[in-house]
């Protein structure tokens, strides 16, 4: 099999018109665009849709959101499910060490863009030592040394930079982001080892291992949101947010602007009313943050 790829790719080249990686992309980018249009038909859009100040994308965001969930539930949760049943704990660990070990990249250089000495030295250890007594990241050594892992990503060094969040948005495959995490997706590909690997069907395959192995390690988390909260899209897009905003301030954020906080009685959307005038005319009746706590109580989530 592999010497016969070698010579369709040494082959391809000549074979292939000029054209044809253009329109593959474009075939591809229509295909997706197709698939979000399919799975928008299915997307719940309440009314109010567009009003919270953070979430102006928010009928987008939903469509992308509803085609995201059923391509999880369609692909991405069967193939983790059955990656989880045939391989041992013990190999999926060592899998998941080593990919976490090669992020330790990503981590260091946003370390030192924030100019976190500590941390970046930390993790500078962390990749040392689990490269080398780890076996290639396969175990964990540093943790049992007291070097904790400082995930970073480009995104949040962007936040300690002073750059806002602007809109959040749902992306396609890889789910909720913001503007500037977007962004930030962008110098982190350059950071990540992964990139280096040739050839492309390797790096393929190694993508997809990475893909299905972080899929495997949050089989339960999904179903967690969607028994949990009335609305799964609105609880995603809270969680996302307040734990970005964590990040940013090391787990001690200020307190958001009352005017900014959709949930405050204060609040008023662009339109001009404000939830305390609805609130009167629907006196006595639970709130939705009130059921959606009572729905949640005694769930764990990680």
């Amino acid at each position: 099999m592999n010497s016969f790829i070698s010579e369709y790719g040494a082959m391809r080249p000549a074979l292939a018109h000029p054209a044809q990686p253009a329109l593959r992309r474009l075939g591809f980018w229509s295909l997706l665009c197709a698939a979000l249009l399919a799975a928008g038909g299915c997307a719940s859009i309440p009314p109010n849709a567009g009003n919270n100040p953070v979430d102006p994308l928010e009928r987008l965001n939903r469509h992308v959101y509803a085609f995201n969930d059923g391509f999880d539930r369609a692909v991405a949760q069967p193939v983790a499910r059955g990656y989880t049943s045939v391989v041992p704990r013990p190999a999926r660990d060592c899998v998941a060490n080593f990919f976490a070990n090669l992020g330790e990249v990503t981590n260091i250089v946003n370390a030192a863009l924030q100019f976190n000495v500590t941390d970046a030295a930390s993790d500078t250890g962390r990749l040392l030592v689990n490269s080398t007594a780890g076996l290639l990241g396969c175990f964990d050594v540093a943790k049992g040394m007291g070097l904790e892992r400082n995930r970073q990503d480009f995104g949040i060094t962007l936040g300690k930079w002073g750059l806002p969040p602007g809109p959040y948005i749902v992306l396609p495959f890889y789910g909720p982001s913001s503007v500037r995490d977007a962004i930030g997706e962008v110098p982190d590909y350059y950071t990540d080892p992964v990139r280096l690997v040739n050839p492309k069907t390797d790096y393929y395959l190694i993508y997809g291992v990475r893909f299905v192995d972080r899929r495997s390690q949050f089989l339960d988390t999904g179903n967690l949101v969607n028994d949990a909260a009335l609305d799964p899209y609105g609880f995603v897009r809270d969680g996302y947010l307040q734990r970005r905003r964590s990040r940013i301030y090391d787990g001690n954020p200020p307190p958001a602007k009352i005017e900014d906080d959709p949930d405050s009685p204060d609040f008023k959307d662009p339109g001009g009313e404000a939830k305390s005038a609805a609130g009167a005319a629907t006196a006595g009746k639970p709130s939705a943050p009130e059921a959606k706590e009572s729905a949640t109580s005694g769930a764990q989530h990680h």
